[in-house]
């Protein structure tokens, strides 16, 4: 027998040790049968009882996390929030999905690693007048860890619990030091690739998991309330059972997202996953090593219409650090010119003001083409000195508003805007184009007066 499976074994028998006692009489029909289903035990504070499920699991393993990882995810964490023993994986089943002061946690699961594995506290209400000393021994247990970890929790999970706690009048809803909601990295590392990113999608698609037979979230309440109304126990003990599934899935899903903010390089990943960790680094400021994932990316093969998006932002990074070289490369691919020129940068500052991109990758390739161009003619105006090329590429940008009009690519109103700003820069370029043409005529004929 596996050590889980005898830990597992131990625990219940104390717990039906435990529960030996008496079950309070003005407890829902099915309370007692539940302490037996689950292995639970009934525990008290000075608020009252609730029902307590405690766990252990072999895996998912706890994470390494570095600070660069964390500066990431949430940059203004204290030293401590870098020790993932000091994370605690925090999910709830509610009376209601759509949140209220009328809804309540009525599960509540708690996770965090030690011992090689990973602990999980479940706290159940048997009766909703045991709200109170639920909360209470919640509160105990998040004092002891200063990070908070939940999927989707800054905008469901938390604000129900501060909720209740407020509505106690005597417990106040504990502070968190550090908040992580892996929802939001979750939505920049695999929108892309799934489309949904439920956890248990996640699971599937990202961790390799599979929960087999697993309760639909919607139908939760619904068996809380049959319970409470005196019907059976054992579908709750499914519920339990999805709790600790979320808690598994979210720590694990931690692991994945630390590995891959701290070393994308090192991560057999998805060249979706490269592309998403360099949108996260670009949106925190940290351009050079933005560049290094696009360029690694770009590098394991991104799909079409990603490439293109990838190889804009890309580009305007390697604008903004005057890689001109590398930018006017990646302008060049997106409009398929041949060869592509080797632009100089000169000395000295940009000179003129550059006018705002002409799209910002909303009207698909039609739009990635004529902000390559537009950025090639800025560069060779006003960083190359060539307004002759300048001019040359405005006019095939013009040539690309044509075509994208003429296929309804583009809103009519939108059109006759960028036909008018590019209109007006051809203009500006071609007079410049013409001065300096003239220049070294008139030089010529001034030496021959001098002479």
């Amino acid at each position: 027998m596996k050590l889980s499976d005898k830990l597992g074994s131990i625990r219940a028998l104390r717990a039906a040790v435990r529960s030996a006692r008496p079950v309070r009489s003005d407890l829902p029909a099915a309370a007692d049968m539940l302490v037996n289903c689950l292995g639970a035990e009934v525990r008290r504070n000075h608020y009252g009882e609730y029902l307590l499920v405690h766990q252990w699991f072999d895996s998912p393993e706890a994470c390494a996390s570095s600070r660069a990882a964390l500066d990431l995810l949430a940059p203004d964490a204290p030293a401590a929030a870098t020790d993932p023993a000091n994370w605690l994986f925090l999910d709830t089943e509610t009376t209601g999905l759509a949140g209220g002061t009328g809804t309540y946690a009525f599960l509540v699961g708690v996770a965090w690693w030690d011992a090689a594995g990973l602990q999980v506290e479940q706290y159940f209400m048997r009766d909703l007048s045991e709200e109170h000393s639920l909360l209470l021994a919640l509160s105990e247990r998040i004092a002891e860890r200063p990070v908070l970890v939940t999927f989707n929790g800054k905008s469901f999970d938390w604000p129900l619990l501060e909720t209740r706690y407020k509505m106690t009048r005597s417990i106040p809803p504990p502070e968190l030091p550090v908040h992580l909601d892996l929802l939001h990295p979750a939505r920049q590392l695999w929108r892309l690739r799934l489309g949904s990113v439920r956890l248990s999608e996640l699971e599937r698609h990202v961790l390799g998991w599979d929960r087999g037979h697993d309760l639909r979230s919607d139908l939760i309440p619904q068996i809380y309330f049959d319970y409470l109304r005196g019907g059976p126990a054992a579908p709750l003990v499914d519920v339990f059972r999805h709790n600790q599934s979320d808690l598994r899935g979210l720590a694990a899903l931690a692991g994945r997202i630390i590995a891959l903010v701290s070393a994308p390089e090192d991560v057999a990943g998805d060249p979706l996953e490269f592309y998403g960790v360099s949108r996260m680094l670009r949106r925190r400021g940290e351009i050079g090593r933005a560049r290094q994932f696009y360029e690694l990316a770009l590098g394991a093969g991104l799909p079409a219409a990603v490439d293109c998006a990838a190889r804009r932002e890309l580009a305007l990074l390697a604008k903004r650090e005057r890689d001109f070289t590398r930018a006017t490369a990646l302008w060049t691919e997106m409009i398929g010119l041949p060869g592509g020129a080797q632009p100089f940068d000169p000395p000295g500052r940009t000179q003129g003001k550059e006018a705002e991109p002409l799209q910002k990758n909303s009207d698909g390739e039609a739009g990635a083409a004529l902000e390559a161009y537009e950025q090639l003619a800025i560069y060779y105006e006003h960083h190359a000195h060539n307004p002759r090329r300048a001019a040359e590429l405005t006019r095939a940008a013009l040539d690309e508003l044509r075509r994208a009009n003429r296929s309804e690519q583009l809103e009519p109103g939108r059109y006759k805007r960028l036909k008018t700003q590019l209109d007006h820069r051809l203009a500006r370029l071609e007079r410049k184009s013409g001065a300096s043409l003239l220049a070294p005529a008139a030089a010529r004929n001034l030496s021959a007066k001098i002479g």
